[in-house]
């Protein structure tokens, strides 16, 4: 979900204008404290219109430095954020929620703008991130505690939930608000403060958001942007008063975050990559199918760790369904995100599309037959376009199928049995998301019973949960043990207090060296 390591290289922070082109807009700045800054570093990266191939503008990269200054800033906004009660937390989030809702057409434009993806899309994004601002709302809800009366004679036991204290989010390029809104507004309403280190690939929308959150009444402090690379994140990771750790992104640096965090004595919460697989029964409505494919495979050009990447055909379904996909991708429009008429957008950089095209250039040479080739498809200009592609006769030990291409690259593996579906599945390294298609209640049951993955959809192919559910997968796709939003993520940013408590008359007062039993 995030850079390999032939990307961060070929992406390697400049001084300050030293990528050769003038920016279009203004540089994009920390939030620290409340107020904007450029910081010490004097290093800068450009962030690209995806759809015109150009720098817009740079971003400005935190020193090591500039990471400990907004972590002892939100060290120094604790004490008074935590000690705020939860009605006025309660409240500035439904302030939050008003501002982002009735300004969603400037973050989604913000969004557009630097990620690429068509401006239906980005709105979406703003709309799903919003679902948990609502669950948030909920804050004294979700913070009780529970109480004990007589546990031993005369002896009261209560649980209180309490913040974990200065918590960095680390959030990936292909969803700029809505892994934010996920992450930072559960941790602020359970009363931590907050460094928010987005991808520097398209980080407006982080400053957006967080000046949304100060306009609603948010303290200065408590939710701080720093913009960086490697050099950032590992400060993060190591510094003492950094508590717990939040990310999404790719595999490998999920578990580089997860060990680096873990070693220095965090809680750790960290989102991998993820090989999602659509599997189609020959009962299933086959246009229904097709449909469901093209959408969740294509959409926001395959840039999602949901998206539909293998598509599983089981018995002779295959040729029929790969027909009817044909049909469809021949009729996509794809273009830049600000055209109403682009169903689908470029690819964030340069390198991305380079990588994904790769793939499938690669997979004749695996045995595997491209029945659409999305690389061969020409756009005017220099924006990072790419078409769909449809790869059949995939199999497992083929790069196109064992890989994470994050791009908009459908493979198609043909199996002869629902056991044969469920045993490929349940083999591969990643557990994100996965979906059946049938009309069958029994094959629905037996597929959800048996599939080893996190999230299961049965005719709905990305099945992210809504916000009163959590969100994670299993195996290589998440390191640590809770799931990022809705309830289990205010278990990630509490820490849980036991107090036992007796009130005795001094009368009864003895000293009594044996174990307290009742």
């Amino acid at each position: 979900m995030e850079d390999t390591k032939q990307e961060a290289e070929a992406r390697a922070p400049q001084a300050a204008g030293a990528d050769g082109q003038a920016a279009t807009g203004p540089d994009v700045e920390h939030v620290i404290g409340g107020r904007r800054t450029a910081g010490t570093s004097g290093r800068t990266a450009p962030v690209y219109d995806p759809a015109t191939g150009q720098v817009a503008r740079h971003v400005h990269l935190a020193s090591a430095e500039d990471v400990a200054t907004a972590v002892e800033t939100a060290e120094a906004a604790l004490p008074a954020w935590r000690a705020t009660s939860l009605a006025k937390r309660s409240t500035i989030l439904f302030k939050v929620e008003n501002i982002i809702r009735e300004r969603t057409p400037e973050l989604a434009a913000i969004i557009t703008a630097e990620h690429g993806k068509v401006l239906s899309d980005a709105a979406g994004e703003v709309a799903r991130g919003l679902e948990n601002v609502q669950f948030c709302t909920g804050v004294m809800h979700h913070m009780k505690g529970e109480f004990l009366e007589q546990a031993a004679t005369g002896v009261d036991v209560h649980q209180i939930r309490q913040p974990v204290g200065v918590v960095a989010c680390i959030t990936p390029f292909n969803f700029p608000a809505m892994v934010p809104l996920w992450m930072i507004t559960t941790a602020i309403a359970a009363g931590n403060t907050v460094i928010l280190k987005p991808s520097e690939r398209d980080p407006s929308a982080a400053v957006w958001i967080a000046e949304a959150f100060a306009e609603a009444g948010l303290p200065p402090g408590v939710l701080n942007v720093v913009h960086g690379d490697k050099e950032a994140v590992d400060e993060l990771l190591t510094n003492p008063l950094v508590k717990a750790v939040s990310f999404v992104g790719s595999t490998p640096i999920a578990k580089y975050i997860y060990e680096t965090s873990a070693a220095h004595g965090k809680r750790v919460q960290a989102l991998g990559g993820a090989k999602n697989h659509m599997v189609v029964m020959p009962d299933a409505d086959l246009d229904s199918a097709a449909d469901a494919a093209v959408s969740a495979a294509y959409g926001s050009a395959g840039e999602r760790c949901m998206a539909v990447s293998v598509l599983v055909t089981v018995g002779d379904v295959a040729d029929p369904l790969i027909e009817r996909i044909k049909e469809r991708v021949e009729k996509l429009t794809i273009g830049p995100g600000t055209d109403p008429a682009s169903e689908m957008g470029p690819l964030i950089t340069r390198q991305a599309l380079e990588r994904v095209n790769g793939y499938v250039a690669n997979a004749p040479a695996e045995g595997a037959t491209v029945v659409v080739d999305g690389t061969q498809q020409h756009f005017d200009g220099e924006g990072f376009f790419t078409g769909v592609s449809l790869v059949d006769h995939v199999r497992p030990g083929m790069k196109v199928y064992d890989e994470e291409i994050f791009g908009p690259v459908l493979s198609v593996v043909r199996v002869e049995t629902f056991d044969d579906a469920v045993r490929l599945i349940n083999t591969n390294q990643y557990a994100n998301g996965t979906a059946v298609f049938t009309r069958d209640g029994k094959t629905a049951r037996e597929f959800e019973f048996a599939i080893e993955v996190g999230m299961v959809g049965v005719n709905v192919p990305i099945p992210v949960p809504i916000g009163a559910f959590s969100f994670g997968g299993w195996k290589s796709s998440l390191f640590g043990d809770t799931h990022m939003y809705g309830p289990e993520s205010f278990n990630f940013y509490t820490r849980r207090k036991l107090v036992t408590t007796r009130w005795p008359e001094p009368s009864e007062s003895q000293i009594d060296l044996g174990f307290p039993t009742h």
